[in-house]
This record gives C-alpha cells, sequence and structure tokens, in this order.
C-alpha cells in the first residue's frame, strides 16, 4: 500500500511539472528550475557518498562530465535518444565510480578528498586533447526535434529532470531506511567498530561509490542537451563540486530531505542573484551561507527544525 502512494506521489509529481509548461509561457523559468532540479540530484548523490559514510567527495565535476562526454561521444556516433544517453550516461559514470572506489577507498579524510579532486583534473586534460569530442575549443550540439506536447525543448528537459530528481530521491529514501543506510551510517560513525560488528564495510563504501557516480552521470547526460555548447571549463566547472558539498551540508546531511532543501533553497537564491545582481556572486553566496550553516546549523536546515520540535514536545 505504502509503495503504491508514493509511486502515485512520483508520478503525481512528474504530471505536475508537465502542467507547469502548459501553465507558464516565460522560458526563462524552465532554464532556471532545470538547474535545480540538476543539483537535487547532484546534491543526493554526493549525499549517498558523503553524508552517509562520511567520504567527502570532491569529484563531482568528473562524473557529471562523463556523463555529459558520453552523451556527446553517443550524439556523434550514432544520435542515440535521450533516455539511451540518459541511462548510458549513469552506467559510464558508475563504472567510474566503482573503479574510483577500489583504487581510493582505502585513503580516509582528506586523503580520500584530494584523491577525488584529482581524478577531476586527469579527466579534464584527457577531454581537451581529445579532439572528437571539441577538445579545448568546445563543441555545438543540435538539439532533436521538440516532442509532441511541448511547446520547445528546454520544457521537455525540464520535465525529464523533474522524473530523473524524483528517482534519486526515491532511491535516497530506500537507502536511508534499508540495511544499506544503517550500514553506510555505521561507517560514518566508527568503520572499524562497524567492521567488527560484521558491516562488510568494502562492499557498502563500493555501492556507494557506484551508485553515487551513476547518479551524477545521470544528471550530466541531458547537459549538452541544454546548454547546445560544451567545453571542458563549462562540463569541469568547480561549481559542481562546490555546490553538491554545500547543499547537502544546509539542509542536512543525516537525511535524504535535506539535499532536496539545501538545493532548492541555495540553487533559488543563486538563479535570482545571477539575474538581478551578478553571477560571479554564486560562489560568494555559497561560501557565506555555509560558513553561517556550519557555525548555528551543524546538522543543517532539517537537524535545526529537528531539534525545534523535540523542545517543544512536552
Amino acid at each position: 500500500m505504502k509503495t503504491t502512494v508514493r509511486l502515485l506521489t512520483a508520478l503525481a509529481i512528474i504530471v505536475l511539472g508537465f502542467l507547469l509548461t502548459v501553465v507558464l509561457e516565460n522560458r526563462y523559468y524552465f532554464f532556471a528550475a532545470y538547474v535545480i532540479l540538476q543539483y537535487i540530484i547532484l546534491a543526493t548523490a554526493w549525499n549517498i557518498l558523503g553524508g552517509y559514510s562520511g567520504y567527502v567527495n570532491f569529484g563531482t565535476p568528473a562524473f557529471f562530465a562523463l556523463g555529459a562526454y558520453t552523451a556527446i561521444v553517443l550524439t556523434l556516433a550514432g544520435h542515440a535518444s535521450l533516455p539511451v544517453l540518459i541511462v548510458a550516461g549513469g552506467l559510464i559514470a558508475g563504472l567510474l565510480g566503482l573503479g574510483m572506489g577500489y583504487l581510493t577507498l582505502r585513503l580516509r579524510g582528506v586523503f580520500f578528498s584530494i584523491a577525488t579532486l584529482a581524478l577531476t583534473v586527469v579527466l579534464q586534460t584527457l577531454v581537451i586533447n581529445w579532439p572528437y569530442v571539441g577538445g579545448a575549443k568546445g563543441i555545438n550540439i543540435i538539439r532533436p526535434p521538440t516532442p509532441p506536447f511541448f511547446n520547445n525543448y528546454v520544457e521537455f528537459l525540464f520535465v525529464v529532470m523533474v522524473g530523473l530528481a524524483v528517482g534519486a530521491l526515491t532511491v535516497a529514501w530506500w537507502i536511508e531506511h534499508s540495511w544499506i543506510g544503517r550500514g553506510l551510517t555505521a561507517i560514518r560513525d566508527d568503520e572499524e567498530a562497524a567492521e567488527c560488528s560484521g558491516v562488510p564495510t568494502l562492499r557498502l563504501k563500493l555501492f556507494a561509490t557506484t551508485l553515487s557516480g551513476f547518479l551524477m552521470g545521470v544528471a550530466g547526460a541531458p547537459f549538452p542537451y541544454y546548454v547546445t555548447f560544451v567545453e571542458p571549463s563549462s562540463a569541469f566547472n568547480l561549481d559542481y563540486a562546490v555546490n553538491s558539498l554545500a547543499m547537502p551540508m544546509i539542509g542536512g546531511t543525516m537525511t535524504w530531505v535535506g539535499p532536496l532543501v539545501g538545493a532548492v533553497l541555495l540553487g533559488a537564491a543563486q538563479q535570482a542573484a545571477m539575474v538581478t545582481i551578478s553571477s560571479e556572486l554564486n560562489l560568494l553566496i555559497v561560501g557565506v551561507v555555509l560558513v553561517a550553516f556550519v557555525i548555528l546549523a551543524p546538522d543543517g536546515i532539517v537537524g535545526l527544525v529537528h531539534r525545534v520540535v523535540k523542545r517543544k514536545r512536552p
């Protein structure tokens, strides 16, 4: 019964996203909402590894860009459809996450974070020197014809991202309420004690890196059709690493809803600042808000709300 209710809720959200394309006429709203939805997926993916298991990943741009460039290769080679691009981008990025896990999960703390950041640098260097995907000059991507029932392709991408964001949040909810989530939490709290207690720590960490990479690749796969011109500096943008870390920290890393709250609030603030003031303020906004929450609410907004509710209970 509960599963049916959740499926109906997810379907209702997707239908609501489609209805917004009928009601709203300003295309900018869909451009901005696409970015926020994209960050919901990235923040949720980061939280699976960084929030639940405590392994801070700075390699988000690598997985995101790998999904984007996988889509570019398949588009140039055979004009693959968008669902194929999304699945392929996720699978390739997931395989990278699995390989990264085997190589780096023996490292801990700052050493693991540095290794993931180095992965981004290595992949970006490879892409810059790969002429088939445009190299350092970048490449133009032509969007397919607009599907029926949509006025333009941006609206279609918006609805697609609504579905992908709902899927990512559903996966995060399932992990949190399963033995996998409890195992990852035990790893975060005390990995040695968890291993001594019989928790399959290596398998769980490999699962987390693979799934996190998969979701990040899924978020990156539609990116070429969104911007229509992809260059390494945009696909490997450091903003993805900073935002995907900051959004769960602001919303709350202990729950699946934290990345959603952080991505909506911080993403909306960035989009508003980009239009009204300057796009250069995005990282400044992230830094100021993140420092404030680390000091005032280290458990994020969700944790702060929980503490307030507990205090009010008799």
